[in-house]
């Protein structure tokens, strides 16, 4: 190991490979910001210049700097307009935007830009200690315990419901895994749910429901509402630093989702977006009741979490696929497409056949957080100025933004209807007080949650392997814990409540 850490250290620090990974960090910052343009579609753009490099090491270290580049810079557009265009950075957007509603959006970016930064970096080093082992824990995980661990991350309804309103998220939930049906299923290749429409065919859009939720709505609020418009952050921008009091706020939960996070990211399947929504669950449910009350209205530790656990889970992600040779999501199956593309095969002998690759890759994890740090925290000041813009004129830009990522995602004029329909139908959900994220959470999961449940069906003849599996039935008696916990400690706050009102 220490071997191939020194090649790794000389690989990762020549003037070609650092200029990488200052190229991918900017380049997938710049797309992150962007609603519509993920990282999934500037990797698959990028890897004919990557081939093109010629050095191996070289090309895969830009593909990474662009794809944790895209998760670090995706909570921008999070944050300032409420518009998640990664699925990674859905979460941040939950406490993030709010915060730069009350004013305090530079703050909220600074937030974001260390909790990414500390998340990147423990998870680099985790993964420079534990991948060989890890490549091993990665095996036990079968079709059964994926679909318990997709079943877990649906149980962090919980965290987005709000007091009182559990059986709401559920209904939103359910909402979420029907619209997930739409199109081809996991046993037949057939359509389905479409209505005969062809469009359909392939099942709606994860940009198309995002802006649907949670960008349109914003944009006719501030029409329906325009002493609303004239809220918000005035032309200066202050409260850029956070305060030694919120630094130990936010402390341990960077600490812990860092590591949650990354563990999540190891999980072939798993990856940043479930990394995200289970680490703001986790936050918000052990919190005290003071701060569960903050969390959705601009809690620090509610941001902190989601970014922390999704770059974490960004960086895990590669030892599933470096060690094993098994993509771990969409983002990390273009990035093994562009390793044998240039005739590089990931699996258990890459760490000894080509250690410069595997360890110049790891190493230029960690210079890429840093160049993220470096590159982002001084701009901070220019990036929240978007919201010194009156709120009149920011309604014509969200929606620009909003129909530009539903069109470029598909490509589809018809995906424009669906986005306006789903919208109306979005806003209206709101004002009854509705969560919008249970539904997107369910739509999210909804895909894999089958494909796993049907693949285990399959394998052990019924739904015997629920019991059969020591694993998966420990995970879902967790799911089941997640949920009923939050349920009876509202039940038993309110009866305390009640108690307290009958004795005065």
């Amino acid at each position: 190991m220490i071997e191939g850490l020194l090649i790794g250290l000389s690989a990762a620090f020549s003037i070609q490979n650092l200029l990488m990974v200052i190229a991918g960090c900017l380049i997938g910052t710049f797309i992150g910001m962007l609603p519509g343009l993920g990282p999934m579609s500037i990797i698959a753009i990028m890897i004919p210049v990557a081939i093109t490099i010629g050095d191996p090491s070289a090309a895969i270290i830009l593909l990474a700097g662009v794809y944790y580049g895209a998760i670090f810079g995706g909570s921008t557009s999070s944050i300032l307009l409420n518009a998640p265009g990664v699925a990674g950075t859905v979460a941040s957007s939950f406490d993030g935007y709010p915060m730069a509603r009350k004013g305090q959006a530079g703050k909220a970016l600074t937030i974001a830009a260390i909790a990414s930064f500390a998340g990147g970096s423990i998870g680099a080093l985790l993964l420079m200690i534990f991948a060989p082992m890890l490549s091993t824990v990665a095996l036990l995980f079968h079709s059964a315990e994926y679909f318990a661990l997709m079943v877990v991350g649906l149980s962090a309804i919980a965290a987005f419901a709000g007091t009182g309103n559990v059986g709401k998220a559920i209904l939103m939930t359910l909402l979420g895994l029907v619209m997930a049906t739409v199109g081809e299923g996991a046993l037949f290749n057939m359509p389905r749910f479409t209505m005969g429409l062809m469009d359909l065919q392939s099942g709606f859009s994860f940009i198309t429901l995002a802006m649907a939720m949670f960008a349109l709505p914003e944009a006719l609020f501030l029409v329906l509402n325009p002493k609303r418009s004239a809220q918000g952050a005035s032309g200066k921008i202050e409260n850029l630093r956070i305060t030694k009091e919120e630094g130990r706020k936010i402390a341990p939960v960077i600490g812990r989702q860092s590591i949650q996070g990354f563990f999540i990211g190891v999980l072939p399947g798993a990856g940043a977006t479930i990394a995200s929504f289970l680490g703001y669950a986790v936050e918000r449910n052990i919190a005290t009741k003071e701060e569960q009350e903050e969390f959705g209205k601009g809690a620090i530790k509610g941001l902190a979490a989601p970014e922390t656990a999704n770059n974490a889970a960004c960086t895990g992600s590669f030892v599933p696929l470096l060690t094993l040779g098994i993509p771990g999501s969409g983002t990390t199956a273009i990035l093994l497409g562009a390793l044998i593309a240039l005739n590089v095969t990931p699996g258990p002998r890459l760490m000894i056949d080509e250690p410069q690759i595997f360890w110049a890759v790891i190493i230029s994890m960690y210079i890429g957080n840093l160049v993220l740090l470096i590159l982002n925290l001084p701009l901070i000041p220019y990036i929240a100025k978007v919201l010194a813009i009156p709120r009149n004129y920011l309604i014509p830009f969200i929606l620009f933004f909003t129909l530009m990522g539903s069109y470029i995602g598909q490509n589809n004029a018809t995906e424009l209807l669906i986005l306006v329909g789903m919208g109306i139908c979005a806003t209206v959900l709101k004002f009854a007080d509705y969560p919008l994220a249970p539904l997107l959470i369910g739509f999210i999961l909804g895909g894999m949650l089958e494909d796993n449940f049907s693949r285990s069906m399959q394998l052990y003849d019924g739904i015997g392997f629920i019991v059969d599996r020591p694993m998966t039935l420990g995970l879902l008696v967790i799911a089941v814990l997640l949920v009923v916990i939050p349920s009876y400690r509202a039940r038993r706050a309110k009866a305390r409540q009640e108690g307290v009102a009958e004795g005065d």
